[in-house]
């Protein structure tokens, strides 16, 4: 008699913390693929939860999904505030002290994470969400927009810490990996945590 294996338990994404670039990058790929990524969490009927700016990537995101009818929550720094950086026409924003704050309310309102391209903002922002969730501290998935093969290098290093023994194998596993936006959400709904020690 043969035995069925359980299909993964689906997670419940009510919102999605994005971090991407206050820049668009070169050429159109990177504007397109946010534009979808906006586009597909509206249709899915997730909320965006993003820093809450009309800047670059940020604001194609969040215009992208208002054109759906989507839910766009803005969490902005106040100096930011201060130089008109916010994005008008949010269904929500909310003004925060700094940089720490905003991730902390970021993180505290998503359910999981998705960075797309972009520079060093996003990778720390991405990188401490990563770093919670092997910790213990949340249980909130991550995952990379690969748009291009932006993420490859990345990646790459990833194996390099790995191979060095500075991370377990398993924990490459933690980060969800997709070229484009409908595949990375899925991944992200039936994503399971690493369970091994994170010292080795």
């Amino acid at each position: 008699m043969s035995v069925e294996t359980p299909a993964a338990a689906t997670r419940t994404l009510k919102n999605i913390a994005i971090f991407c670039g206050s820049n668009t990058g070169l050429g159109d790929a990177f504007k397109d693929a946010a534009a979808q990524l906006g586009a597909t969490l509206a249709r899915r009927g997730i909320g965006i939860v993003y820093g809450g700016t009309h800047k670059g990537l940020m604001g194609i995101l969040a215009d992208a999904a208002l054109a759906e009818g989507g839910r766009v929550h803005g969490v902005i720094t106040r100096r930011l505030f201060e130089k008109d950086h916010l994005h008008p026409t949010l269904s929500l924003h909310e003004i925060v002290d700094g940089m720490r704050a905003r991730k902390e309310r970021m993180l505290t309102l998503a359910d999981a994470c998705i960075a797309l391209p972009g520079g060093i903002g996003t990778t720390e922002e991405f990188m401490e969400a990563w770093t919670l969730n092997q910790l213990g501290d949340i249980d909130k998935p991550v995952g990379l927009l690969n748009v291009g093969g932006y993420f490859d290098a990345f990646m790459a290093f990833v194996d390099t810490m790995i191979a060095q023994r500075f991370l377990p194998p398993e924990h490459r596993a933690g980060i969800a990996l997709a070229p484009d936006a409908d595949g990375l959400i899925d991944q992200l709904q039936v994503f399971r945590k690493p369970t091994v020690a994170k010292w080795l």
